[in-house]
């Protein structure tokens, strides 16, 4: 029996206030029906019944005579499938430990040509595919020890398979489902009988293997019925530890760009459950993962930037969001249709995601119903607590603000709690140093992925608190350990937002930041801390691009013909520093053109009462 909507909400606030519960006892669940007998009943037998089905496929072709945005994608696709001819079949080549980008390229040009063989049978782009499918299936493995490399290889063949109909030779059909069972579904059943970490991992390689393996599965249950029935349940028992980091209000822990990937195979995943067994299974429904439509949209500040914290992008695409379009679809709430970017898909150069052939189903099934508007003041806890304020789409001065919580533990984290980015004008003052080559770094030798306090990770720029516009103590790293909780959200006017620094600081009694939007141009950081006896310094910083000039009680900083004023209302007599981060201390940081850090710095010997508080203005013309 599905639990309630009202069970899935007590069960996650629970989750969120007993830590000490473990996930097992405390996440909601998926609905998990599948066995033997439930996949030979309910598996819809005819062929498309991955993402498409006969009813959506005749849905889309007859919306496609009259639909603008479906024409626009359409026509995109089309010519991208048509390139694909003359490009060289795929080969298995690594990237340092990576088939990644192979396995993603195969995806994307079955992604091309299925949806144009869906449309209209050619022989030519039949052949193709049958060339794609026989040139991966002929590799020795899909690379099972990044297995990422794996579901994405497997979910390209499944499409394949799936969106031709029975169409490829019959010899294809075999070598491919062969290649999905034994290059795909049984290198995920460990040899001891257990399962892989990312089958219950709370990051995106739960959503994006557990995906995989599903697409597989649906593609070869003819052939293996009991292999696809249990891998298949084994991924709706452990999608759930990964959909519940989205909680409790939608934000993705590990970042916007995570979000669209993660996100994408959920998306994925819910469309071919309801398409091959006509429900996803409560995925739609899981607490705050509909609400992570908001996250995702307000992650886009008029900049065309992301707030880029955690192991996020810098800049969107110019193209319109497929997975966002797929909340779309289910609410029917414009916010999250991005309109004019699908008309302009043709003119945009990046080329389009590498899921648009199957995003064009839920593109077909879109129909406005209104929808709440996107807030101007929002908050998201969780694992990593973020606030945004912004001024919606009609400002003139494109104000966006946004500042988090968090700890270096997260997926993909940062040491960055406290820090904050500041956009006015189309310029970002405050900035985040973003993410950076995972490759390049672990070429090197490069340790990036462990998190202890002395771990390799921290002396990176863009991990450590050094690189991010937060506060410093005795001029150490923040406790990876240490999370910074968001204690204090009001909305308005005048939002404000309030986190509890003193974990993720450490060597004070105790800190607090808040960020207060005064006005429809600035936004004032006002830390109130209390030292201990070990506390020797306080460092208040900001990380920016632009020119600054240091001047009495603050500085003035110019970019792009635009200027902020940097008040230093709390101590006006210490005067600001800059240090310059371009070139970045290490040859492995990354170099980012005028990049420099604006510190206060605070001897403990000048506070008095042990206690301080700091507060800057930061005001646009």
């Amino acid at each position: 029996m599905k639990p309630s909507p009202s069970l899935f909400s007590f069960l996650l606030v629970l989750f969120f206030a007993l830590p000490g519960l473990t996930q097992e006892q405390a996440i909601p669940q998926l609905e998990n029906p599948m066995s033997l007998a439930y996949l030979k009943k309910n598996l819809r037998r005819s062929q498309p019944r991955l993402v498409y089905d006969a009813k959506v496929l005749k849905n889309l072709k007859s919306k496609l005579k009259t639909d603008p945005v479906l024409q626009s994608m359409h026509a995109v696709i089309w010519a991208n499938a048509e390139s694909i001819l003359d490009q060289p079949l795929l080969q298995r080549e690594l990237e340092g430990r990576r088939l990644l980008a192979v396995s993603r390229e195969l995806l994307w040009r079955i992604n091309m040509l299925g949806y144009r063989y869906l449309i209209e049978q050619e022989p030519q782009i039949l052949r193709r595919i049958n060339e794609e499918v026989l040139a991966v299936c002929s590799f020795t493995d899909w690379n099972p020890s990044h297995y990422l490399d794996v579901a994405e290889m497997a979910t390209g063949v499944a499409f394949a398979l799936d969106w031709t109909a029975g169409d490829l030779p019959q010899s294809t059909q075999g070598i491919a489902k062969k290649a999905l069972i034994e290059k795909g579904i049984l290198p995920s059943w460990p040899a001891d009988g257990g399962s892989p970490g990312w089958a219950s991992g709370s990051n995106n390689w739960n959503q994006v293997c557990n995906g995989g393996m599903i697409a597989a599965s649906i593609a070869i249950a003819e052939l293996d019925p009991e292999l696809a029935a249990k891998t298949i349940s084994r991924a709706l028992d452990g999608l759930p530890h990964s959909l519940v980091e989205y909680g409790p209000d939608g934000v993705y822990p590990e970042g916007s760009t995570y979000w669209a990937y993660g996100t994408s195979f959920s998306v994925i995943t819910a469309a071919m459950l309801e398409s091959a067994f006509g429900q996803d299974f409560g995925h739609y429904d899981f607490p705050a993962f509909k609400e992570s439509a908001v996250f995702r949209s307000l992650s886009n500040a008029p900049s065309g930037w992301y707030y880029n914290f955690a192991d996020c992008g810098d800049q969107r695409s110019e193209g319109g969001d497929v997975v966002l379009a797929w909340f779309a679809a289910k609410s029917g709430n414009r916010n999250f249709f991005e309109k004019q970017r699908f008309l302009a898909a043709s003119e945009v150069s990046d080329r389009l995601s590498r899921l648009s052939g199957a995003s064009m189903a839920w593109l077909s099934q879109y129909q406005e119903k209104g929808g709440a508007q996107v807030p101007t003041a929002w908050k998201g806890e969780g694992s990593n607590p973020i606030v945004i304020f912004t001024d919606g789409e009609d400002d003139p001065h494109g104000y966006y603000f946004g500042g988090k919580g968090g700890r270096g533990m997260v997926n993909h984290g940062n040491m960055d709690g406290g820090s904050f980015i500041f956009e006015l004008d189309g310029v970002r003052w405050s900035v985040d140093p973003g993410n950076q080559n995972y490759h390049e770094l672990e070429k090197t030798g490069f340790d990036l992925w462990s998190r202890c306090q002395s771990c390799e990770r921290w002396t990176l720029l863009t991990k450590n608190n050094f690189g991010h516009s937060t506060l410093t103590i005795n001029d150490s790293l923040h406790h990876t350990a240490g999370l910074a909780t968001l204690t204090d959200f009001q909305d308005g006017q005048r939002p404000e937002a309030t986190f509890d620094l003193t974990a993720t600081l450490g060597l004070v009694k105790s800190a607090s930041r808040k960020f207060t939007k005064d006005s429809p141009t600035s936004i004032t950081i006002e830390d109130e801390i209390e030292l201990l006896e070990e506390t020797k310094l306080i460092t208040w910083q900001m990380m920016t691009t632009a020119e600054v000039e240091i001047g009495n009680g603050g500085a003035v900083l110019t970019q792009d013909g635009k200027s902020l004023r940097l008040e230093n209302l709390s101590h006006p007599d210490l005067t600001l520093s800059v240090v310059s981060l371009y070139p970045a201390p290490l040859e492995l940081d990354r170099q980012i053109e005028g990049l420099k850090r604006i510190e206060l710095r605070i001897p403990a010997w000048v506070v008095e009462g042990g206690k301080t508080q700091i507060k800057i203005r930061l005001t646009g013309d």
